[in-house]
């Protein structure tokens, strides 16, 4: 597969900082992964503090697997033992093609400790503490209400893929993860969805591009998937923020 010889080429560019260990988390960790449309979700934990010597070299080991089939879909968050600990820091992350910060979120965190995939080093249980379920909770919600609650507001995001595609699994694994203290995959995600109301014409027409070759969509479906989308989600996810409280 193109994805372990893009992970055992990361992997090697990383040597020479000797990390602590690496991990993937997401699809590639759970059980859902789709060559060429799944992300492939990494952290590494290096073994010193991140200096602007780290972030050069870091930046050129990035740098040398651009052209590699897959390395768009590269992305990983670089924690250090000393940092790693704190919810709230934002961390060196390389994503889309280039070097910002961003925290490890609570779901993030969670995942790693309950089906993360240990590439290198030591498992997540040594090095990350665990997350509180009043921790997952009130993070789940606040994505829910302040992140994707006011996006649907933004009607041309929503005539776009990703959106529809995330917002939904999201809200589905959400509600999951509120209810029952748990989290699951996309895949489970998307066969919840109908038993929780949404659009079957939408939940069909994630799965057929996530998992088929569909045609591409035409504009005038965009639209109007984009609308059974939002006219759904508004209420559905009103509803769950107010049960949580």
């Amino acid at each position: 597969m193109q994805t372990d010889a893009l992970l055992d080429r990361f992997l090697t560019g990383l040597k020479a900082l000797d990390p602590l260990a690496v991990w993937a988390h997401g699809s590639l960790a759970g059980g859902d992964y789709r060559e060429g449309r799944s992300d492939l979700d990494l952290i590494a934990v290096l073994g010193d503090p991140v200096t602007p010597r780290t972030v050069w070299r870091l930046a050129l080991s990035h740098a040398r697997l651009r052209n590699e089939p897959l390395a768009g879909q590269l992305h990983c968050t670089y924690l250090t033992p000393d940092t790693a600990g704190d919810p709230a820091r934002r961390h060196l992350t390389w994503a889309h093609q280039e070097l910002f910060k961003r925290p490890v979120t609570p779901v993030t965190r969670r995942e790693l400790h309950s089906f993360g995939r240990v590439l290198h080093g030591k498992a997540p249980a040594g090095l990350l503490p665990p997350v509180p379920d009043r921790e997952l909770g009130d993070f789940v919600v606040r994505d829910q209400r302040d992140f994707w609650r006011p996006a649907l507001d933004n009607r041309p995001l929503w005539t776009r893929d990703v959106w529809v595609d995330l917002g939904m699994l999201t809200f589905a694994r959400a509600t999951v993860t509120l209810r029952d203290g748990r989290l699951i995959s996309k895949r489970e995600a998307l066969d919840l969805l109908p038993g929780l109301g949404a659009p079957a014409e939408v939940v069909e027409d994630i799965r057929r591009r996530r998992y088929d070759a569909p045609a591409p969509p035409t504009e005038e479906w965009r639209a109007r998937r984009g609308e059974l989308t939002r006219s759904y989600l508004g209420p559905a996810i009103d509803a769950l923020v107010a049960s949580y409280a």
